[in-house]
């Protein structure tokens, strides 16, 4: 069960807990379509193909294996391979990337997100901590963020304790007197709780739990989260 008295902080995924991730994806991709068909039209035809754009990450990740925790630069340097394979100039790369990463931010938050960043930001100093390049201030949401920790930053990522503990230390405190919120079971939760924090698991689509250990709590929306605070458990 939850203790909201231990609690001195908070630790905070981003992506499919404060917004959906894949519709935003998707609308990016779209993005850099339509900017390259304008620009580098034979780019354009390569990446429309699934199965290329498959082969262009993983011949990116192969040659430049040090890129693994960093998607920004993934991004960048795969599509600098498409224009390179298709004899087009692969300077077009970098304002390529910057379409994409612009529609990368322009994110729908789920419901009840604004009121729960409102509700602990003035109560917590809150750390974003994400294994993607989502940057919370172009999100438009930097105010309500003492720190913000990624995976590509960092150098590593979730489940890793060595992320969560430098979270802790972004919010000056020590990891068992945070709380880390975000849906993913074994990067969010089961990382979190192998460093001594407590963990509320946000499980909008009614998965089974299959591990040993718990979260302290589990809830299907936002706003159920903040009623943990409003109404703590006895």
């Amino acid at each position: 069960m939850l203790d909201i008295s231990k609690i001195r902080a908070i630790t905070l995924d981003l992506d499919d807990t404060l917004w959906p991730i894949w519709p935003t994806i998707d609308k990016a991709e779209k993005a850099l379509q339509a900017w390259l068909r304008s620009h580098a039209p034979v780019s354009a035809a390569l990446m429309a193909d699934p199965a290329a754009r498959h082969e262009l990450r993983e011949k990116t990740l192969a040659d430049r294996p040090e890129l693994a925790h960093n998607m920004s630069r993934v991004r960048l340097e795969l599509i600098r391979l498409a224009l390179t394979r298709s004899q087009e100039n692969p300077a077009l790369a970098e304002p390529a990337f910057e379409v994409f990463f612009a529609a990368r931010h322009d994110v729908t938050l789920f419901d009840g997100a604004l009121h729960m960043l409102e509700f602990l930001s003035a109560r917590y100093p809150v750390v974003a901590l994400s294994n993607g390049n989502a940057d919370v201030h172009r999100v438009g949401l930097g105010r309500y963020f003492k720190a913000s920790l990624s995976a590509q930053a960092f150098g590593v990522g979730k489940p890793d304790p060595r992320i969560f503990h430098a979270a802790a230390a972004a919010a000056d405190t020590q990891a068992e007197q945070v709380l880390h919120i975000g849906d993913d079971a074994a990067l969010d939760v089961l990382g979190a709780l192998g460093c001594g924090m407590q963990t509320v698991w946000v499980n909008r689509e009614d998965h089974v739990w299959t591990h040993e250990d718990q979260p302290h709590e589990t809830v299907t929306s936002l706003a159920e989260l903040t009623e943990l605070f409003v109404h703590p458990a006895c």
